[in-house]
């Protein structure tokens, strides 16, 4: 888990290190990355410097392969819908890992999305929106696909179904909390699945910022997230090659903002993050811990 393993160094600093190395990435470090770009979205999309142009190319590319794979996949499972003896190849333990990828990664497409809008919109410019929406269309007809497969029940059976669905459950609620951290940017209607509970979060969080320092608020809600999603997915990651792409493609968007070519950090609000990870280490090696008793 690069957002947690690497003992002190704070998560931050340890997904831009394995993203450069290009380690790959499991569809929970996309979720993990989804709330740590949102609760720092208000700086980049607030930010004065441009997004190199690249970036935005990186992340069409590798979302539309990732999206292919899907629809490949998708499109195996409905055509044995009718079949008595589907082929092992699409046997639970083979096809679990993609659809929980479709489900889980849409936190990160939805919220990135939101962002480009949002980034776009103050900038007065057509920059990211194009490309973010554009695969932002795509998984959303994978998530109508895997849903209507779902209710079903012949390509995928009912346990697994219900699985499936605590997964989608659990992401929603995560999407509209996370949503609050830019609600002043965008009308985050056009990105929730439940309005009223994303304005009441958007609320929640504008209370507890009067109240509390951010970055408190920052490392219950990044060490909460890394609990709900330590459990429950499966062990392999399909598609984590091109997962490592779009996940560095939108990490890549705040470089500028973060570090200069030595890797030196310049900027005061990313000694922020620092202090939020490394207290969030903390928090949740209590939570594992107490998880485990």
């Amino acid at each position: 888990m690069f957002f947690w393993q690497a003992g002190r160094l704070p998560y931050f600093f340890y997904a831009l290190r394995l993203i450069s190395a290009g380690f790959d990435m499991h569809t929970r470090e996309l979720a993990e990355l989804a709330a740590l770009v949102a609760v720092h979205a208000p700086f980049l999309i607030e930010g004065r410097g441009g997004i190199p142009p690249e970036c935005n190319q990186e992340y069409w590319v590798a979302s539309k392969c990732r999206l292919d794979r899907w629809g490949r996949l998708l499109r195996k499972l409905q055509a044995a819908a009718g079949e008595v003896r589907p082929s092992p190849v699409l046997a639970w333990p083979r096809v679990r890992p993609v659809l929980e990828e479709i489900l889980a990664s849409e936190l990160l497409t939805r919220l990135w999305t939101a962002i480009a809008v949002a980034y776009d919109a103050l900038a007065g410019s057509d920059e990211l929106t194009p490309v973010a929406h554009s695969i932002f269309t795509g998984h959303l007809d994978a998530r109508a696909r895997l849903l209507a497969l779902i209710a079903d029940g012949r390509a995928i059976a009912l346990p697994e179904g219900v699985q499936l669905n605590h997964l989608r459950r659990r992401c929603e609620r995560w999407n509209d909390m996370l949503l609050a951290h830019f609600s002043r940017h965008i009308d985050i209607s056009r990105f929730a699945f439940e309005i009223d509970r994303a304005r009441d979060f958007a609320d929640d969080l504008d209370h507890e910022s009067a109240h509390v320092e951010q970055h408190f608020t920052c490392q219950l809600i990044l060490a909460s997230l890394r609990a709900s999603f330590a459990y429950g997915l499966a062990d392999q990651s399909p598609n984590a090659d091109l997962n490592q792409r779009i996940g560095n493609a939108v990490l890549s968007t705040f470089r500028e903002e973060i570090a200069d070519s030595t890797g030196l950090v310049r900027s005061a609000w990313l000694e922020r993050i620092s202090r939020t990870a490394t207290d969030a280490e903390t928090m949740i090696e209590e939570l594992v811990r107490l998880d485990r008793n």
